[in-house]
């Protein structure tokens, strides 16, 4: 079962910008899974394809930012008010997050017998235990399983039901990259996200957990009618991570069977949970698809 959860998190100390990074975090969501199942921690850390989870970077809100002492500069995307269906994402910080400072945390989970075996986390969480990050505790102050009308990016849904809500008309495809994405091509990167590596990835993720097969030999139906992109660049001290982030609208062309008008609403439903492209489990090509754009 897809599910997007989101992890409210209180720092006691300040968290050094250095332990904000893709890596970090990635290990701390794997010792979180350790506290409950030493064995699916493992397994997930030597998953090298299409793993079962993503996670967005640390968020905190910019009511928060706004009242800090200290400006904290951080790349964002920031779409026009019209456009606008969530809060700015962060993803790059300069400064520490100071303490007691409000953090949302994005998990999302691909694998329905990976969110099965980790019940128990939810359900069985002492929240009085502090979590470590670099030389900082971190305590888990509450968990957002169920939608949010404030926080859109919590939900859940079967593959067989997002399947069948698809719609069969719906020829207007828009997606919000709102942490840098990118995709690979051969033994390099590219930040272009087109059709074919967009939905490449959302196929693979999808055929991989879902029992509900669909082969992307559509892409040539699918044409970009809109794109307000730009390219950015994630670094830490041991790599530079170069995506684009903003919008992109592809349009459905032509002649095309309702049935494969479905699959494709399918994925871009999908993206909410699988993300897109690259570096996925470290916070990187965060997507959501947009309506009404």
């Amino acid at each position: 079962m897809p599910h997007s959860l989101v992890l409210n998190l209180l720092p006691v100390a300040p968290i050094p910008s250095q332990f904000l990074t893709g890596r970090h975090l990635h290990a701390l969501f794997l010792n979180l899974v350790s506290a409950v199942d030493s064995d699916l921690s493992a397994y997930l850390h030597d998953q090298s394809q299409e793993k079962a989870f993503t996670l967005s970077p640390f968020q905190v809100s910019r009511k928060e930012a706004y009242k800090s002492s200290t400006p904290q500069p951080q790349k964002r995307v920031l779409p026009s008010a019209s456009r606008t269906i969530s809060q700015a994402l962060q993803w790059d910080y300069k400064q520490a997050i100071q303490e007691n400072t409000p953090i949302w945390w994005r998990i999302s989970l691909l694998d329905d017998g990976l969110f099965d075996r980790l019940t128990q986390l939810w359900q069985q969480l002492n929240f009085a235990r502090p979590w470590h990050l670099g030389p900082t505790n971190i305590y888990i102050t509450n968990i957002l399983s169920e939608p949010q009308s404030n926080q859109p990016w919590v939900n859940f849904c079967t593959y067989a039901e997002l399947f069948d809500r698809a719609s069969e008309t719906e020829r207007q495809i828009a997606f919000s990259f709102c942490t840098p994405t990118n995709f690979r091509q051969g033994v390099y990167d590219s930040a272009m996200p087109t059709r074919e590596s967009i939905f490449g990835s959302l196929a693979n993720r999808w055929n991989k957990y879902s029992m509900i097969a669909i082969e992307p030999t559509f892409t040539e139906a699918i044409f970009p009618s809109f794109f307000d992109i730009r390219t950015e660049v994630s670094t830490d001290s041991r790599s530079k991570f170069i995506g684009c982030v903003g919008h992109i609208s592809y349009r459905i062309m032509g002649d095309i069977a309702p049935a494969i008008i479905k699959q494709i609403n399918a994925l871009a439903d999908f993206a909410l949970y699988s993300g897109v492209g690259r570096k996925t489990p470290m916070g990187m090509g965060m997507t959501r698809r947009l309506q009404d754009f």
